[in-house]
């Protein structure tokens, strides 16, 4: 707080002193110190000023980053929503299509993951989810992963199981616990495609572009969410854009 109301104050005197009047003389040194003092004396006497100027700035800040990011999407909507090397679940033709970045070895993912699907089971006619796997967690995370992504390619129908497992492991995944999600899933025979790979780039790519700094991190409208928040507020969030749409 000390610091936004520093911030506040210095931004304040700048811009009174910095803008005078047009063809105006100069303010003098005897100027600028009164015109100190009253902005002092009157931040004093109404202190509430910073907290509602705070605020403003918030609101300002907040919006235009919103409308950048609704801008970056809009530019996007290819590789956010329609890549079909990305995996897709949910709706057929969806009011909503979320995009969750995760990671298989991501132990808030993992915390995450079923929040998720309770919401797509609460939802099925209104939200769609496409899948953006960041392998940031490791070799084994980026195995998996290639591994999740060719059977989405070659077979959707059977991509879900196999993600399911590799997700509700706990804890770092090892190389035999990838082969024993493959063998639980009937996957053994299976092996990792060259598109696998260059989907991982593609997501890698976007969610750095995007702005995602770690996993969990899901686009609900023009929002991009960090975390594994409560599946309470995670509903919140999708039925306030939701009510925009209908």
């Amino acid at each position: 707080m000390r610091l936004r109301t520093l911030t506040l104050c210095t931004a304040l005197v700048a811009a009174t002193l910095g803008t005078p009047t047009l063809h105006a003389a100069p303010f003098t040194p005897e100027q600028e110190a009164r015109i100190k003092e009253l902005i002092r004396e009157t931040l004093i006497a109404n202190p509430g000023i910073l907290d509602e100027a705070a605020e403003s700035w918030e609101k300002q800040n907040a919006a235009t980053q919103q409308a950048q990011m609704g801008d970056f999407i809009k530019g996007n909507q290819d590789v956010l929503f329609n890549s079909p090397t990305s995996p897709r679940l949910g709706a057929k033709h969806p009011k909503l299509t979320l995009v969750l970045f995760t990671d298989y070895n991501c132990p808030y993912c993992k915390q995450f993951d079923p929040a998720v699907a309770k919401l797509l089971a609460a939802y099925p006619d209104d939200l769609g989810l496409v899948i953006k796997l960041l392998p940031f967690k490791g070799q084994t995370s980026a195995k998996a992963a290639q591994y999740s992504l060719t059977l989405w390619q070659q077979d959707p129908a059977r991509f879900l199981p196999l993600h399911d497992k590799l997700m509700s492991k706990q804890g770092m995944l090892t190389e035999t616990d990838i082969n024993k999600a493959l063998a639980a899933t009937d996957n053994l025979t299976l092996k990792p495609a060259g598109k696998a790979t260059e989907e991982l780039r593609n997501s890698l790519r976007i969610g750095t572009l995007l702005g995602v700094q770690g996993t969990p991190a899901t686009l609900i409208g023009n929002q991009l969410v960090p975390g594994a928040i409560p599946y309470d507020e995670l509903e919140q969030l999708v039925k306030a854009e939701l009510a925009k749409r209908s």
